[in-house]
């Protein structure tokens, strides 16, 4: 059995820290050595999502890290890093990956039907690129019975 602790990226998309995702971290923490490192895709509002989402200051994301991490740190018992990644959450991940070499992912996002709708089903995405990911979200909504 491995000493060297597993390094999990943790990725705050589209939803903010929630019990959920602290709890996540903590489980994961339990199973055995490992440290985290959160990642927040840095929004571009409004057109700069078209016109020049690179463009944008880290304000939003920072904020983000700034109100999670003290959380996270907690339930994972140790400190856990921050970053800010590119806006479109796909490259801000691979980056993560290819830059740092994390061995899994936890993904904490809207529900999965918004995901879906809006097609940023970001779990499946990262999914492919071989790594095991955790889903984070908050449950479906029920499904309205229509009459027959």
């Amino acid at each position: 059995m491995s000493t060297t602790p597993v390094r999990v990226l943790v990725v705050e998309h589209k939803a903010l820290a929630t019990q959920l995702l602290v709890d996540a971290v903590r489980d994961r923490a339990r199973q055995g050595p490992c440290t985290f490192t959160l990642l927040v895709p840095n929004p571009a509002p409004g057109l700069h999502k078209v016109v020049d989402p690179e463009d944008q200051g880290a304000g939003a994301a920072r904020s983000a890290l700034d109100d999670t991490l003290p959380a996270l740190s907690d339930a994972a018992g140790a400190s856990v890093e921050g970053i800010v990644g590119d806006p479109d959450p796909v490259a801000a991940v691979e980056d993560a990956i290819n830059l740092h070499g994390f061995d899994e992912v936890i993904v904490s996002s809207a529900s999965p039907w918004l995901s879906r709708m809006f097609k940023l089903d970001l779990a499946s995405k990262v999914s492919g690129m071989g790594l095991p990911v955790t889903v984070v979200a908050p449950p479906p909504k029920a499904e309205p019975i229509t009459a027959a």
